[in-house]
């Protein structure tokens, strides 16, 4: 059985609902993107108050080779910690890895890239023991890939989904220009009669789809090694409520809870799971 872990929001999400999953997925401040919950190496002791859950730690950004050096610190400073992995997506993160001895494992993490056995493996002989797999696919191709991956799998099922980030301050540059004053934490775009939640903090801009994706039926067909819920977004009781859901589905409640997920939110759909993407290449028959 699939185990679950969150992306949490706040140090208080961590505390309601430690009881309840089997682990987190911690941000580092600045290193990372899409992660609602960081912290600084100064705080790195709160992970000695979760050693008895599944920890992973964020480094998924982007790196400039300004990085590189803090990056091998943390590093190594994680290693000091009872942690299950660390999420990357700069291939320089895994080069400085496999310099070093240590005790966990890494995470391929690259988002819309984890879309196939054959990379998967691929990291994982490179070093990459995990991949997070990309909510770009089908259920069909994640259970193809469950079946022929040679490393643990982490698959998100449940909440608001990354779509593009940017190291551009869309937020700011616009606030700056038109001289508006903003303190807002999530800002909202909206395009052809949708809304995106986006996010501009020190790492740049991150825009999250429009519909909460709503998985809780395809975890009874997908047998990864972790599940994870994203919190982003969501109030806290409605939040525990699915971690609840999500622990206890079962074959005989699992049309009940999907409705039940449903009909708590006014934007719910089932993201990629249950639809193909096909791209087609149109042909040129103008010469050159």
């Amino acid at each position: 059985m699939s185990k679950i872990l969150t992306i949490p929001s706040n140090i208080n999400e961590i505390e309601k609902t430690k009881t309840i999953v089997d682990g987190f997925i911690i941000g580092i401040k600045d290193m990372c993107v899409n992660t609602n919950f960081c912290i600084d190496m100064a705080e790195l002791d709160l992970l000695n108050k979760l050693k008895d859950k599944d920890i992973f730690i964020s480094l998924n950004k982007n790196m400039h080779n300004k990085d590189l050096e803090t990056v091998k610190e943390i590093l190594i400073k994680l290693n000091n910690y009872n942690i299950k992995g660390v999420l990357y997506y700069d291939v320089g993160v895994l080069n400085i890895y496999n310099k070093l001895d240590l005790n966990y494992d890494l995470v391929w993490s690259q988002e819309h890239l984890t879309t196939n056995y054959n990379t998967i493996n691929y990291w994982n002989k490179m070093g990459a023991k995990y991949a997070y797999i990309s909510s770009d696919i089908t259920e069909e191709e994640i259970i193809k890939i469950t079946e022929n991956s040679k490393s643990k799998l982490l698959v998100t099922l449940f909440g608001y989904l990354p779509m593009f980030v940017s190291k551009r301050h869309i937020i700011k540059n616009y606030l700056e220009y038109f001289k508006l004053n903003d303190e807002s934490n999530i800002n909202y775009i909206e395009k052809e009669d949708k809304t995106y939640p986006i996010i501009d903090n020190s790492i740049g801009t991150q825009v999250y789809s429009n519909n909460i994706l709503n998985g809780i039926k395809s975890s009874l067909n997908i047998n990864v090694d972790y599940i994870i819920l994203n919190s982003f977004g969501i109030e806290l009781d409605k939040f525990i409520n699915i971690i609840e859901m999500f622990k206890t589905v079962n074959k005989d409640n699992v049309e009940e809870y999907n409705e039940k997920i449903n009909s708590m939110f006014t934007n719910v759909d089932y993201g990629f799971l249950n639809t193909k993407t096909i791209y087609r290449v149109k042909k040129n028959d103008k010469k050159a």
